[in-house]
């Protein structure tokens, strides 16, 4: 039975810390061949389950410093029907590495909770395609699409689930559906571009605010994922509801666009320190952030940097 799902700890206040950047982690850090960027294949193999248990410790341990909750996110951005068949998973496999995901995480929430720093298991949905591009997907089609990940979570402990580099409403407004048809606490997690927009040239505010609108503001928070703090920090005012609606942040390392990235051979790991201080300036825009998170390029270091950061002296001493 799921331990929070309806009661989630976030909605109570409090900071909570997530992971990086997983797949890039992985990949570029640890020489782990992660084919169509799919984690969840480490899940088949006893050696790939103890790699991602050894990748979420580092930043478990983190948090039990600093005396924060935790948001552990399963490997499942990649596990869905499009890219499951590209990797050779039907719809019965593609359901147990759903469920296999969350029962690797149960282990680590006994082992890292603590009464006041909750660890609140979260199963991560991905886009229909890649999360640098529009997609063409409607919000009946999402719905349909993502219900079966939506399904397998809500028959396992997950908490909640959260949508992740989301590039265009329709698809959200999809997820969101298919999470309230299961009961299924969400949050969406959308991906702009340079200028702060989604790559349909829609603004991050016009997201937001229609994903709220046609679902009744079912999710319980929004957030900003894979875009640096420099691409998105400056459309955001204070004072506007629809920034009050933003619960966390998960910035790529990076400055550079998702084009140059694509391009790249190499891991760009930016600037930990100055990510560190934008994530402080953020806590300060942002009257209702919650989650701490990293994307590509990001690893444990950034993440230590920013509870330094970001995180009361009271956590930090507890």
């Amino acid at each position: 039975m799921a331990r929070y799902r309806h009661d989630l700890p976030l909605v109570r206040g409090g900071m909570f810390l997530s992971d990086g950047g997983m797949e890039t982690a992985l990949i570029f850090q640890e020489g782990i061949e992660l084919p169509h960027f799919a984690s969840f294949v480490l899940l088949s193999a006893a050696e790939g389950r103890r790699r991602l248990l050894r990748y979420y410790t580092r930043y478990l341990e983190i948090a039990r410093r600093h005396g924060t909750g935790f948001v552990l996110d399963t490997a499942t951005w990649r596990a869905n029907a499009d890219w499951g068949e590209k990797l050779g998973y039907d719809a019965a496999a593609l359901r147990k590495v759903n469920l296999d995901a969350v029962d690797l995480l149960t282990g680590l929430r006994t082992e890292y909770e603590r009464p006041q720093a909750p660890v609140v298991l979260n199963g991560v949905i991905g886009p229909r395609g890649d999360g640098y591009q529009a997609g063409r997907i409607t919000a009946d089609e999402a719905e349909d699409y993502h219900s079966a990940q939506v399904a397998a979570f809500a028959d396992s402990q997950a908490d909640m689930i959260t949508a992740v580099t989301m590039t265009n409403t329709e698809e959200a407004i999809g997820v969101v559906r298919a999470a309230r048809g299961h009961d299924m606490p969400c949050a969406i997690s959308f991906t702009v571009e340079t200028d702060g927009r989604l790559v349909t040239g829609r603004s991050l505010q016009h997201a937001i605010e229609t994903v709220d609108a046609e679902t009744g503001g079912y999710p319980h928070y929004y957030m900003i994922n894979c875009a640096h703090p420099t691409h998105f920090e400056n459309v955001l005012e204070r004072q506007s509801a629809w920034v009050r609606r933003i619960g966390g942040i998960r910035a790529n390392a990076s400055t550079k666009s998702h084009a140059e990235l694509d391009e790249s051979e190499t891991l760009d790991a930016g600037d930990a320190c100055d990510l560190a201080e934008r994530y402080r300036s953020l806590t300060g825009r942002l009257p209702h952030l919650r989650v701490l998170g990293g994307c590509c390029g990001t690893d444990h270091r950034h993440m230590a940097a920013i509870c330094e950061a970001c995180l009361p002296r009271a956590a930090l001493s507890a």
